[in-house]
């Protein structure tokens, strides 16, 4: 079986649980795939890699959101009457 790695750099299973610390020192921030058997097992992603994934995950969340209203009928109001809206609602 064939299996495609995501990552540049790679470390076995053994060498990581040795010294996650040096593996990931020695990967300059990139992802690290860890093998076992010569088969990922998991990555090992970057503390600001993995915020800038979530972060995008959810801009698609939001994305999919606005998509999904854009189809939605409008209706026109003025600033005054939306904040008299407001207002009356506590929102």
């Amino acid at each position: 079986m064939v299996n495609q790695i995501f990552s540049h750099y790679t470390a076995s299973i053994s060498d990581f649980q040795q010294d996650p610390l040096a593996v990931i020192e020695d990967a300059n921030g990139e992802t690290i795939a860890v093998l076992d058997h010569n088969k990922p097992a998991f990555y090992c992603i970057p503390t600001p890699l993995y915020e800038q994934l979530l972060e995008m995950l959810e801009d698609q969340k939001w994305l999919k959101i606005a998509q999904e209203r854009s189809t939605e009928p409008t209706i026109k109001i003025s600033i005054e009457e939306l904040r008299e809206r407001v207002k009356a609602n506590a929102i």
